[in-house]
């Protein structure tokens, strides 16, 4: 027994050297340059997604290592548009990480085209532009929560931090189009640690995703077992809204579940409320925390822009006559300045600003050469671009750490603009695209506009910026700082607002 134990050591030993070695110099993917730990083992980019910073640090790998580099045994990570949009690219096995049983999927993690189209069309009836027309009075009185909110802060003087209030607000929305439930986020604390919740799910999914061996261990199953573990709590809350809901007429709201349900007749009698966690668990981090990061962003950006601070606020101040003009529609389409200010904020400081892993489709077996950048994929490998390095890829978007709305309306020409369009992956692109698009689009006009019409506002503090001394993008003071679990998370800005004197009487 005791020579046995020394010989198993001994081959495994072996056998880990010959694949280290082998991964090194005889790997299809030897040719790409890269850091040498990344060629290893995907530890790497796991040690970077448990830093949260995984994001920041392969954009500065890109600097060092180029446009095309290796990140992983079998990942490559390009600077470059062109992935998304092939149909022989789907999205990774790696989005397993996010199931929360191996049968069940969401929008999110399925990867059958089939049932993808399907699943979208469900999600697209709700968060469609046509939806949200109808869903509108909803937004817009949990907008005004919020307008309430800064005029009271604005009364004695108080700094808002914008990140809080503007999840806060962004889950209450979700909260009524996907299930017509109140959270009451905005107005009580007693469901404040869905912020929390959501955080800790998509920072585990994006350590799971860089570091595909830690799905197996499955450490939120274990965590879960705990008595009033965040998990139980976020699983009992999804119980009380789908219970509640079905008390209801199906038809009574327009919401997710309510076209579930319509899509199903009487079959819904049957379902299982599980298959409707799996589709809440995605639709309220995809629905209220990544909207929350672009207004953060734009409120951020504009409160150290002067120049385009002003020309947003007279665009707005200009277009409509009162308050309660400001709604989807021409008018508000017509803002063309307000519109390149949620982009370049969605550019400079995108929802997700990591990597959106694919590979080809089933059946693909590689005979045709699969082509990205000049650079032929050997098959199995997986591959993607780094949304936050294309976002600041000088080539595509010329000084990509200055805040330019116009950049978006002042193109040189027809083909600089589709140069842009191309590079622009705030919402991915491609068939796996966000379906809830209009939806963030609509929220971030209708917050960002309503403030400038009934508030000035300015810098309180310096909470969101770098930090003067420290080394890299962390350094700049004024770049808006995320971290990176899967979804952006941050913590600003700070501040002050000023009842416009001639609107504000609006709001009270």
């Amino acid at each position: 027994m005791e020579k046995v134990i020394p010989t198993a050591a001994l081959a495994f030993t072996i056998y880990i050297l010959c694949l280290l070695g082998y991964r090194l110099t005889l790997h299809p993917l030897t040719k790409f340059p890269g850091p040498l730990i990344a060629k290893l083992t995907n530890g790497f980019g796991g040690f970077y997604a448990l830093r949260k910073d995984i994001h920041l640090k392969i954009y500065e790998d890109h600097m060092t290592y180029g446009h095309a580099m290796r990140y992983g045994p079998d990942r490559l990570i390009f600077n470059t548009e062109t992935i998304y949009n092939s149909d022989r690219v789907t999205k990774s096995h790696v989005y397993r990480a996010a199931q929360q049983h191996p049968d069940q999927y969401n929008i999110f993690n399925v990867r059958d085209r089939g049932m993808h189209r399907a699943k979208r069309r469900l999600i697209g009836q709700v968060v469609s532009e046509k939806s949200m027309r109808s869903f509108e009075p909803v937004m817009l009185q949990q907008i005004d929560v919020l307008l309430l909110k800064l005029m009271k802060a604005s009364a004695s003087s108080v700094p808002v931090n914008i990140t809080p209030a503007v999840r806060q607000l962004g889950i209450d929305i979700v909260g009524h189009l996907g299930f017509g439930y109140d959270l009451k986020m905005q107005t009580e604390e007693t469901n404040h640690w869905l912020m929390k919740a959501f955080y800790l799910g998509d920072w585990r999914i994006n350590v799971c995703m860089q570091w595909p061996l830690l799905t197996w261990i499955r450490p939120e199953v274990i965590s879960g077992l705990m008595p009033n573990s965040i998990r139980a709590r976020l699983f009992d809350l999804l119980d009380t809204m789908i219970k509640a809901r079905l008390s209801q007429k199906i038809d009574s709201k327009h919401d997710l579940l309510g076209v579930i349900a319509g899509s199903m007749g009487d079959d819904f009698k049957s379902l299982r409320q599980q298959e409707l966690w799996t589709e809440a668990l995605f639709f309220f981090p995809a629905g209220g925390e990544t909207t929350a990061t672009a207004i953060s962003a734009a409120f951020f950006y504009l409160s150290r822009n002067r120049e385009c601070y002003d020309k947003l606020a007279e665009e707005i101040r200009s277009s409509f006559a009162s308050g309660s003009e400001i709604r989807q529609g021409p008018q508000l389409a017509s803002c063309r300045y307000l519109r390149a200010v949620i982009d370049e904020s969605l550019r400079m400081c995108p929802s997700v600003p990591g990597v959106l892993w694919r590979e080809l489709v089933n059946g693909d077996d590689g005979t045709d050469p699969f082509i990205v950048d000049g650079h032929v994929i050997p098959k199995g490998t997986q591959f993607g671009v780094n949304i936050f390095s294309l976002h600041h890829n000088e080539e595509i978007f010329p000084k990509p750490f200055e805040f330019r709305p116009e950049r978006w309306l002042e193109a040189k020409d027809e083909e600089a603009r589709k140069i842009m369009d191309r590079g622009f992956a705030a919402f991915s692109t491609g068939s796996r695209g966000c379906a809830g698009k209009p939806m963030g689009y609509l929220e971030c006009s209708l917050v960002l506009a309503k403030t400038l019409w009934y508030f000035d506002f300015e810098k309180a503090s310096d909470l969101g910026g770098g930090v003067p001394g420290l080394p890299g993008i962390r350094g700049r003071t004024n770049l808006f700082q995320v971290d990176d679990t899967f979804a952006a998370t941050h913590n600003g800005p700070n501040l002050k607002f000023i009842p416009r004197p001639e609107a504000s009487h609006e709001l009270n």
